[in-house]
Order: C-alpha cells, then sequence, then structure tokens
C-alpha cells in the first residue's frame, strides 16, 4: 500500500517558556543527543557506537520516560522524537547530567522521521505514550493514530517487533483499538478490543498523574509486528 507524502499534523506547536537552561541544552549538548532529519536513514550502528536493538519513542514531552528508559534498558539503543523544544532541550539536560550514551533525539515532525530517516524492519520497537487526543470532533483527524500512520510504522518495524501505545482518553482508547484492531501488519498481544495493564518498563509520567488527577482511566495496548 502506497503512503500518501502529505499529511494532516498531529500537532501545532504551542511551544510555552523556552528557559535559558533549555536553551543552552541545544548549545552544549546538541552535537552530542542531536540527529538532523535526513532524505536518507543513517547507519545508527555508527552513530551509537554499537548495535543493539532499535526503539523509537514518539512525542516524548518533557522526556522523563525516554530518559528512564535509557538508564533503565541499557541493552537497548534509544530514538526521541518530539517537536516541542523545551521538553527537548530539558531532557537533553537530563541525559547529561546522567552521561546518558544509548538515546539520541529528534526535534522534527516524526512522520517525516518515519519516511526518510529511518529504515524499513529496522525498528524492534515503537513506543507512543499520551499522544496528542484533539478530543474534539472536528479535531480528530489530526489524531496521530490513524490507518496510514499505521502502516507506515509497521513498515519500519521487524516481524516479531512490538508497539506499545498508552493514552488517558476513553474516546482515543477506543480509537486506537478501531485502527490496530483493523490493521493487518498488526496483533493485539491481549486479544482484539483488549488492553493490558501498565508493563514495567513505563513509568506513570507527569502527563499520566495529571490525567488520573482529572478522573481519567488509563489504558495500554502492545501489538506485535506480524
Amino acid at each position: 500500500m502506497s503512503i500518501p507524502q502529505r499529511h494532516i499534523r498531529s500537532f501545532v506547536l504551542r511551544q510555552g517558556r523556552f528557559t535559558p537552561a533549555q536553551q543552552r541544552a541545544f548549545e552544549q549538548h546538541w552535537a552530542r543527543f542531536g540527529l538532523e532529519p535526513a532524505a536518507a536513514p543513517p547507519d545508527h550502528a555508527q552513530i551509537f557506537g554499537r548495535s543493539a536493538p532499535l526503539v523509537l519513542e514518539i512525542g516524548f514531552g518533557n522526556g522523563e520516560q525516554l530518559l528512564h528508559a535509557g538508564l533503565y534498558e541499557p541493552e537497548k539503543n534509544f530514538i526521541g522524537i518530539e517537536v516541542h523544544r523545551p521538553g527537548v532541550g530539558r531532557l537533553m539536560n537530563a541525559l547529561a547530567a546522567h552521561d546518558v550514551a544509548n538515546v539520541r533525539l529528534y526535534n522534527h515532525d516524526a512522520v517525516e522521521i518515519l519516511r526518510n530517516a529511518i529504515a524499513p524492519e529496522s525498528l524492534a520497537e515503537a513506543r507512543i505514550y499520551f499522544p496528542d487526543p484533539w478530543p474534539k470532533k472536528r479535531q480528530q483527524k489530526r489524531r496521530l493514530i490513524q490507518p496510514d500512520f499505521v502502516v507506515l510504522l509497521a513498515s519500519r518495524i521487524a516481524r516479531g517487533g512490538s508497539l506499545h501505545l498508552a493514552t488517558d482518553w476513553a474516546d482515543y482508547a477506543t480509537h486506537m483499538l478501531e485502527v490496530l484492531d483493523a490493521a493487518p501488519a498488526w496483533r493485539n498481544t491481549a486479544g482484539k478490543g483488549q488492553g493490558l495493564p501498565r508493563p514495567g518498563w513505563r513509568i506513570e509520567t507527569h502527563f499520566e498523574k495529571r490525567g488520573l488527577r482529572l478522573g481519567h482511566g488509563v489504558w495500554d495496548f502492545i501489538y506485535e509486528r506480524v
């Protein structure tokens, strides 16, 4: 199936406050942790200085989950994608403070990175935690999880690899299940229409805690690439 080259962006750049520390992170740490968008996939073994399972986190927010992954899953290499510069700067400062060697970051649109900078079947896992739910009906076309997107993502994940989703919006949870349970390249490991408890590798993030305080539920889904 061909992937349309134009797409509706799943984000609006609302940068918020960009602190001096976050600005310094780009000046001091981007050369170490940052990746520039490219027209062809880079050699990730060369970038990380080793061959290891490659895990992609899309929309890492302030980066606390990706920092945790880098520290506590040292056998994996991680690529994070986030469009909002403050979160990228904050994570780079944290990565530098902990001297994390197995995380690299894109400050760019995830769809473009997947198309151009991630080779087919090169990922072991993809993780998408609490993407913008775009709750209003007229906005829902902006949701990241859409049929075309999961086809593109499947093309970049090796067979037997996994996709882990989490959301605190019931309507988006239903939408995720509808899209992925209907996708022939994916198998719901919990069974169609079902979710799983939060796995040990995913911490309870700031965004998740905020949702829980607002009375939201939390849903985790893990799909296998077949």
